[in-house]
This record gives structure tokens, C-alpha cells and sequence, in this order.
């Protein structure tokens, strides 16, 4: 008798968990009812995976409406016509400018239920029926339907369970208005009657109508949903070539034609694990998986795309033999079975990354290259603070409020009536689904058709996008391509090009011979000194600290470093103990012996995701599956799934028979949960080590052009600003941007480098085009009179450039030059000049004396740039006194110290009990670094407040050998007001 129920990926409308309804649905005796959120099927293979567990047969169908007004119900039959709705709710979400018609299409396999009071039509089609509501029995009375009751069923709509949760529902559908609660018109909202009822009261209430209960009965039981969640093979596109015997000799030729490349002289050792690796592939059904990522890469080769394959894949020969990945699992004892093994049901991770100009371009080809192909979305929640923004307004809070309550600055007694709802319905709403968005880099490419499973969306980079997640996905046998992209490629493709230009004598650079950037003594100093700002994945202040912690100056080092830095080992506080164990020889006797055994290389301290597996099958008796299972569930994405519960149980129970003691298997449960969702698989450690060493060796060898290539990339981990310093560090000349010089993007010639247009704020591209072109076409210019004369541009656009000194060629002031550009130029420019046959006469103004300082030009850079060019220090009201420098401070453990530090970036942590602390990194009067740790009771009372410089004063603290300072005491100091508007008649005027 349900037939239009639905959950909260009902965006902005539903309001229970699928799981809740489920529940809900078992309680009250029902057997079966039909899901149908509101242009939606997010929720639906969950509920069908789900359902058996409650005793209760789902219907799967979608509740089509435009806005909030209901058209119709479509119901699937069966699978295939899950499909046809799928296909057809897809139709509308792929085009905006389509509305839902009143009437349905009539597709094969389905069932269409219009709303009694808004059905227009006279006559109904076979599959076709009217609803009729509790409140449309009376009118049904004197209908002529009452004649034609066949054609009826009872139109209940599941929305909410509690009074609560209505009014939940209301508030989101004010959200998704936009408007205030009490201006939310009626059609705007669902009706206070569509609550769960029990089937005694849902039959009570249609007493009088006997036939509509039973039609009702009789077209849920038609209708029936079957999927197979048991994921024995996967539903991935099954053959790369539509054959899979074929399949499997493509891959057998393609992995033998790779050894050449990859071992010139393979052993026996090798020969057997290809014949290994290449058994479990087939065996397993992953064969076309593996050609499916040859084929892409095989393409972004042939375009020249950059690109680094990680995951657990990685620790594949055949991967390494197929160009998937660059690392040499034979070279770093990666074993093929922990990931692969004839236990594991779903197939390697391949994390595919290009550089973020090629994505899409990859992306393209993907989606014209396979058929059944789609991104995969993720479900963007209610966040906390967000909804209490959000139900602010709703309500008609005044900012200041809403701001005050978003921040937890108050106290809920002390609050009033209409705050403490704020607070209230925050916390109801919060993790409710708000709008589906695009995975990070997940594609599927499918066996059947895409719709057979889900509905898509189209974003606005036109790729249709599943309404399901990959979790999802996974529970159904459809397994993710992740095509992700990173800047760290761009940098080290663009800084090659560079070198080429610049350095035009130089041999062609190798970007990929690893092997000789492995035994580099230039490469192992920027390492053993953490001088590696700017490369990839090891120029953060965090790892700068590790890797002098640990003193890393070799590849397996640095591998081992990309894993330890993750969250989970160094909350486990297993980063600390495997520094004590990799410095300290001795410490690593104190390590449990049979962990040792079983990890010998990390010292007896799990480190990669293989470790979890190891220590689950060596030290918990679990099978390589349990085992696997464990390590996915530690993820989040199943911990609280029914099999993971299960095995964690196993775990415990196998180690009691074992006679292992009870607090030891604690604590080692304790590091396997602390970090098993967020450490690397060593495979992949090692491959964002290979991209570590590469940009680590144009850093080495080329760090101008590196960082030249780095801004134009959009930087990294810091702004824009460190790494043009990083530039001066190693003697570059910087420039501000020049009309003559510059291009869109910075460029270097020789060791000046000059800024790229577009780093201006506000300068707009086609400005930025127009002079490019006209530079081009006819020379540079040679006047700012010649510039206006050939580059059609705005007063504002020409104030830019004129006041970040990009006409210093004409070695005239740019105050006069300002002057001059007011008088000569209209404030609305033409898109295209038009052609004159007589030019102007040129009148030539007598200016005053106009001159400016370099104070002036910081000023005007800061505003134009983001940061000044010259150095910041030199901006200080009062100068700097203190004679303390960062190479110095090691000199000065456990003293009390004073330092002035320019402000690069801060880290926000919390303590054990949740309180606030900082990590702080600054920058010395001499460019060097300065960290700093901010405890919870000094960050309160001392706190950062943005950009500057400031006066630390602190504890010099040294740990393996890192030093940091332990502040005390922190100010910002005072700067001299901005000369452009500065009363030269109050001298004392300052900026904090």
C-alpha cells in the first residue's frame, strides 16, 4: 500500500535515513512498500541491499516533480524497468531547461501513479492509475473515478516519522527557497498528514474503498527488484576487447613486450612473478581492469600528459611491466598477494594522477573511448556550522547572531527562544545530504549500461555523474577508475619546458630516470636538510621537520616517510617510536619480537596498509580476505557494517586461543585503529616518492626555473609569495610584471624573472590577451603613448599596470605616468579601435615633479600582487632590533630567546581534551625558517592576527635535532601607514 516513500535524498524535502525507514517500516508490521524520493535513486540499492535484513521487499521507482509539485510516480517493475526510469529521470537532470510533464512517457516495464487532485487527463493508459490521498475521499465520492476504482490505489506519501522531523522538513524547504520560515508558502511544503501510519490505520482510513486497498497490494506485489550484492566478480566492463580469452592474451603479449623497457635482463625470480601475478589477474576477473588503465595511459603518453600511478596496484609487476605505475615492486619487496590475492573480491586501487591542466582532456577520452561510462558523485552534508548559517536566516537572525552562533561563542541557557532552535534544528539536520557533487577523481565503466543501476546528473563540466557513491558502487561490483589530478605534475612537465628554453645548450633533461636521482649527492643533501620547498609531497613544515628527524638521504627512507607522516601513525604516537627505532639501533630490541618478525623493515611499527594486513593474519589468525576486510572497514566506509563487526570480533577471539595477553592485543587493536584508514599502501608511498625525487632534482639542479614553473602552477602547499622568496633564496632577480617582458604566466630569462600578468589582481584576461597579441604581432612598445595607441583598455585596467610599474621601460615616474593616462584615456574603451584617417595631434602636458618612494611601490604591490617585492622587514615602523636569526637557535636550547619572524602559515590542531593549539612557520630577517608551537593557553591569549611580522619570544626546544621554539609571548608589530595616503603632516601614523 506504500507506494511513495521517502528518505532524506529527497535534497531539502526528505527526512529520514533509509536505514531509519527500514526500521520504521519492520515496526509497524509493513512487508513492502515502494521507494521514490523526489527525482532521485540515491538511496536506492542501499535500501535494496538493506531490505532482507527487516523482512521487507522493496519496490524501486522515483518520485518525478518539478520544484515541489508533484507530476507523477513511476514505479519500476522490474530491473529493466528500473533502468527505463533511471534513463528517463536522467533526461531531465542531464537538461535544466526541461520541465517534468504532467503526463509520463510510457516506457516498458514501469507503472505511473498521478495525483488524484492534479490529474488533468480523462483517460489511463494499462499501466497507468490515480492516487488518491486520506484527503481526497470525499471528492473521490462524487468523482466520476468512483465509477472506475480499478484504475485507483491509495496515494500515501512516507515523509516523516515524528512532529520533530516535519518540522525538520519545513525548515529545508526554506532553506532550499531561500526565504524566511514564515514567508514559505504552502505548495512550498509537504502536507502535516504524510507521517509513517501503520497498515491497520492506512486500511482503516480507506475502509469505505476496499478496492483500492487491494489494487494497491496488487501492484507492489508485480513489482519486483533483484541485485546481486554478493560482488563474487565485478560488474566492471568485463572484456577490453569484447572477448576476454583475447583479453587475456593481449595482457600475456603486452606485460612480455614490456620487460625491455623495464628489466633489460630478467631473472628467473621475475619470470615467475609475472606467471603468478598474470594466474590471479584471470583467475580473479580483473584482466580488462588492467587494460582498460593501459589503454588510458597509452593515450596520455601518445600526448605527451605527465602523469604518476599509485595505490595498491602499485605492488603489481604487470602494472609496473604496463607503464601504470613507475615503481619497481621487484625492487621494493612489494608483495603482489596482500592485494591481489584469490580472497579479495574487488580489484587493485590504481590512483592515476595527471597534471591539472590534462585532466579533463583524459577524462574526454575516457568517456568517448568506453561505453556504460560515468563519474561517481559524493554526497555533500549539512555541516554544523554551515546549517546554523542556514537556519540563522531561515529564522530572521541578525547577522551578528548568526555569526555568534556559528563561532560557539555562547551559552544554550542563555540564548533565546529562537537561537536555541537554531542550535537544536542545527544538530537534527547535520550529516543530512544537501546536494549531490562530483568525486574527487572516481570514473566507472560498466559492463550494463549505467542507468541499469542509478540516474545521472550533469555538472557543468558536461560528464554524467551517478546519484550513488562509491561505496555504493563497490556494494553492487562496480569499481572506481581514479583519474585525479595534482599541480605536482604541472610543476615538474612546465619546469622541464623551462630549462628547455632557458638553458637552450642542454642536453634534452630525463625526467624519469629515477634510478640515477636515487644516488644524487645534490639530492640527498636538499633531503638530509629539508631544502625541499616546492617539491612534491615533502615542503611541508611537517615533513621538512620529519625528514631531518629521521635524517632521510635515501628512496626506501623516503618512502617510509610518506607513510609515517599520515594522521593515523603519528596520532597512534607509532611516528615518535619508529623515529626512536630508525635513529636508535638499540630501541628496536624493546619492540615485541613477533611484531619485528613480521615487520622487519619498518622495526616491528605498522606503517603501510600491508602492515595492518600482516599483523591481522599473522598475529590476529585472520584469513588474507578477513584480513582485507579489516583494512577497508578501518577506513570508515564500512566500520559499522554487520561482516567488519564480525571480523574484529574474530580478530580478538583468535588471539585469546592463542593465549596472547589480553592488554597486548588492546593496544595492538588500538594501533591498527588509529591509523589503518589514513596510512598509504606501501606501492603507493613509493610512488609519490618517485614524483618527490623528480621534482627534487629540477629543485637540485634547476631551482630558478623550478620555481618559476611552481607559480605558474598555482604554487603548493604555501602561497605564491614563499616561493617567489624561495626564487630570491637561490638568486633569482625578481621583477615586477613588465608590458614589454611579461606573458600571462611568469617567465625567466637567464636569472631574471619576471612576474606574469597574470598574478595582478583585478587585470583582466582579455586585457591580458589584447597586449600579448598586439606585442606579437607589431614589437614591443616603446611608449606608454605607443601602448594606448595600439591596446584598446579601460582607465582602472591601465591604472594597474601603470602602478605595478609595467611601463618602468619608459624610465618615467609612474605618478606622472598616472597623470598622464587620466588625461589621455576615456574611461569606456571600445572592444576594437576604430579606424581613424587622420591621427590626434599628441599634446604634451607639463607636469609637476611627481616622484615616488620604493615604501610607495611595496604598498602598491601588496594591493596588486598579494605580497611586496621587497623585503618585508623593511616596512616596520620601528626597524627590527632583534640580532637573533633562525641558523643560530640551535645554540640556544632550553633558553628563553626573542625573535622576529614574517608570518608564512600556521596549522591548527587540537589537543587530546579538544582544546586549540598551533603549529607556526615564519621567516627570519635573513629568508630562513622559524617553527613555532603554540599551546593551547598562549594561542588564546596570543593569537595570530593574519599577515606580518611579530615578536616571539619563547623556549628554544630541540628534538632530533629539529628545533622549534615554544612561544610565550607573541605580538604583531606595527607598520608604517600606507605613503600613497599617508598625511605627511602626521608622520606617526601606523597599521597594525
Amino acid at each position: 500500500m506504500y507506494l511513495n516513500s521517502l528518505t532524506y535524498y529527497s535534497l531539502r524535502y526528505g527526512t529520514l535515513k533509509p536505514k531509519r525507514l527500514l526500521k520504521l517500516a519492520q515496526q509497524h508490521g509493513i512487508t513492502a512498500f515502494a521507494l521514490t524520493d523526489i527525482n532521485n535513486t540515491s538511496a536506492c540499492l542501499d535500501i535494496v541491499r538493506m531490505a532482507p535484513k527487516y523482512g521487507i521487499r522493496p519496490v524501486l521507482g522515483v518520485d518525478f516533480r518539478n520544484g515541489a509539485q508533484q507530476q507523477f510516480i513511476m514505479l519500476a517493475k522490474n530491473n529493466k524497468g528500473f533502468q527505463q526510469v533511471n534513463s528517463y529521470l536522467s533526461s531531465f537532470l542531464h537538461d535544466s531547461t526541461l520541465e517534468i510533464p504532467s503526463r509520463a512517457k510510457k516506457l516498458p516495464d514501469t507503472i505511473v501513479i498521478y495525483p488524484f487532485n492534479g490529474f488533468k487527463g480523462t483517460e489511463l493508459q494499462s499501466h497507468e492509475y490515480l492516487g488518491v490521498r486520506i484527503g481526497d475521499l470525499n471528492r473521490l465520492k462524487f468523482s466520476k473515478w468512483n465509477e472506475r476504482k480499478e484504475k485507483l490505489v491509495i496515494l500515501h506519501t512516507i515523509l516523516y516519522e515524528t512532529k520533530r522531523d516535519f518540522n525538520t522538513h519545513r525548515l529545508l524547504r526554506a532553506i532550499d527557497n531561500n526565504m524566511l520560515l514564515s514567508k514559505l508558502p504552502k505548495s512550498e511544503e509537504g502536507s502535516e498528514a504524510d507521517q509513517l501510519i501503520a497498515p491497520k490505520a492506512l486500511e482503516a482510513a480507506f475502509a469505505d474503498f476496499p478496492a483500492l486497498i487491494e489494487n494497491s497490494k496488487r501492484l507492489l506485489a508485480s513489482c519486483t527488484i533483484d541485485f546481486d550484492f554478493s560482488k563474487e566478480t565485478p560488474n566492471n566492463q568485463k572484456a577490453y576487447t569484447r572477448n576476454e580469452a583475447l583479453d587475456y592474451r593481449l595482457l600475456e603479449k603486452l606485460t612480455y613486450d614490456g620487460l625491455a623497457y623495464r628489466f633489460p635482463d630478467p631473472d628467473e625470480a621475475i619470470h615467475s612473478r609475472i606467471k603468478k601475478e598474470l594466474n590471479i589477474i584471470k583467475e580473479k576477473g580483473f584482466v580488462s581492469y588492467f587494460l582498460i588503465n593501459w589503454k588510458i595511459l597509452k593515450y596520455a603518453r601518445s600526448k605527451g600528459y605527465f602523469y604518476v600511478g599509485r595505490g595498491s596496484g602499485a605492488n603489481s609487476v604487470i602494472a609496473y611491466l604496463l607503464r601504470i605505475t613507475d615503481v619497481d615492486p621487484i625492487e621494493l619487496d612489494l608483495y603482489f598477494e596482500r592485494f591481489i590475492n584469490l580472497y579479495r573480491k574487488n580489484p587493485p586501487d590504481f590512483d592515476i594522477d595527471f597534471s591539472w591542466a590534462d585532466r579533463d582532456d583524459i577524462t574526454q577520452f575516457i568517456f568517448k573511448r568506453f561505453r556504460n561510462t560515468a563519474l561517481i558523485t559524493v554526497y555533500n552534508t549539512f555541516k554544523y556550522k554551515a546549517s546554523v548559517r542556514e537556519l540563522g536566516k531561515v529564522f530572521g537572525l541578525p547577522k551578528s547572531e548568526i555569526d555568534r552562533l556559528s563561532r560557539g561563542d555562547y551559552t544554550l541557557s542563555a540564548l533565546d527562544a529562537l537561537s536555541q532552535l537554531v542550535v537544536k534544528y542545527a544538530t537534527y539536520i547535520q550529516g543530512y545530504p544537501n546536494y549531490l557533487g562530483i568525486h574527487a577523481g572516481g570514473i566507472l565503466i560498466s559492463e550494463r549500461p549505467i542507468h541499469y543501476y542509478t540516474a545521472t546528473f550533469m555538472p557543468p563540466k558536461g560528464f554524467a555523474t551517478t546519484q550513488f557513491d562509491m561505496v555504493v558502487a563497490e556494494d553492487i561490483g562496480l569499481y572506481k577508475f581514479d583519474i585525479l589530478s595534482q599541480r605536482g605534475l604541472g610543476k615538474i612537465k612546465d619546469a622541464v619546458e623551462v630549462v628547455k628554453y632557458n638553458h637552450p645548450q642542454l642536453p634534452p633533461i630525463d625526467i624519469h630516470d629515477i634510478k640515477r636521482f636515487k644516488e644524487d649527492e645534490r639530492i640527498k643533501d636538499l633531503l638530509r636538510n629539508a631544502k625541499a620547498i616546492g617539491c612534491f609531497y615533502v615542503e611541508s613544515p611537517a615533513m621538512r621537520m620529519l625528514l631531518k628527524k629521521l635524517q632521510v638521504d635515501n628512496y626506501l627512507g623516503l618512502v617510509a616517510a610518506s607513510s609515517v607522516i599520515r594522521p593515523g601513525v603519528a596520532n597512534s604516537g607509532m611516528m615518535r617510536e619508529y623515529i626512536l627505532r630508525y635513529r636508535y639501533p638499540d630501541r628496536r630490541k624493546e619492540a615485541h619480537p613477533v611484531l619485528v618478525d613480521i615487520m622487519p623493515e619498518t622495526y616491528g611499527v605498522m606503517v603501510y596498509q600491508e602492515d595492518v594486513i600482516k599483523v591481522a593474519h599473522f598475529f590476529g589468525g585472520l584469513t588474507l580476505g578477513e584480513a582485507d576486510m579489516l583494512r577497508r572497514g578501518m577506513s570508515g566506509k564500512f566500520r559499522s557494517r554487520e561482516e567488519f563487526l564480525k571480523v574484529k570480533s574474530k580478530f580478538f577471539s583468535n588471539c585469546a586461543k592463542d593465549g596472547k595477553p589480553q592488554d597486548m592485543t588492546k593496544e595492538i587493536w588500538r594501533q591498527i585503529e588509529s591509523f589503518a584508514g589514513y596510512a598509504f599502501a606501501k606501492g603507493h608511498s613509493a610512488s609519490y616518492a618517485v614524483e618527490s625525487y623528480q621534482s627534487l632534482f629540477l629543485k637540485a639542479y634547476f631551482p630558478l626555473e623550478y620555481m618559476v614553473a611552481t607559480i605558474n602552477n598555482g604554487g603548493g602547499f604555501y602561497r605564491t609569495e614563499l616561493y617567489v622568496h624561495e626564487a630570491r633564496m637561490h638568486g633569482g632577480n625578481i621583477l615586477p610584471p613588465c608590458v614589454n617582458q611579461s606573458y600571462g604566466l611568469t617567465v625567466i630569462y637567464k636569472k631574471d624573472i619576471y612576474l606574469g600578468l597574470g598574478l595582478l589582481h583585478s587585470l583582466e584576461s582579455k586585457t591580458i590577451q589584447r597586449i600579448l597579441k598586439e606585442r606579437e604581432a607589431k614589437g614591443v612598445f616603446n611608449s606608454l603613448d605607443n601602448f594606448i595607441e595600439r591596446v584598446p583598455i579601460s582607465i582602472e585596467q591601465l591604472m594597474i599596470l601603470i602602478k605595478v610599474n609595467a611601463f618602468r621601460f619608459t624610465q618615467r615616474n609612474k605618478r606622472e605616468l598616472l597623470w598622464e593616462a587620466h588625461m589621455k584615456v576615456n574611461k569606456v574603451t571600445f572592444e576594437e579601435f576604430r579606424p581613424t584617417l587622420f591621427k590626434a595631434e599628441k599634446k604634451d602636458y607639463q607636469l609637476p615633479n611627481l616622484p615616488n618612494t620604493l615604501q610607495e611601490d611595496a604598498f602598491d604591490q601588496i594591493e596588486l600582487l598579494g605580497f611586496p617585492l621587497t623585503n618585508p622587514f623593511s616596512l616596520l615602523l620601528e626597524p627590527s632590533n632583534s640580532t637573533l636569526k633562525a641558523r643560530d637557535l640551535h645554540h640556544y636550547t632550553g633558553k628563553w630567546v626573542l625573535i622576529d619572524g614574517y608570518l608564512v602559515t600556521t596549522k591548527k590542531t587540537s589537543t587530546n581534551k579538544g582544546k586549540q593549539m598551533f603549529f607556526g612557520t615564519f621567516l627570519d630577517q635573513d629568508g630562513d625558517f622559524i617553527d613555532t608551537v603554540h599551546f593551547p593557553p598562549i594561542a588564546a591569549k596570543f593569537p595570530f592576527r593574519g599577515k606580518g611580522i611579530y615578536r616571539i619570544q619563547g623556549k628554544v626546544l630541540e628534538e632530533f635535532d629539529c628545533i622549534n621554539i615554544e612561544v610565550s609571548k607573541m605580538e604583531r608589530l606595527p607598520i608604517i601607514e600606507d605613503p600613497r595616503y599617508a598625511d605627511n603632516t602626521n608622520k606617526k601614523k601606523i597599521i597594525v
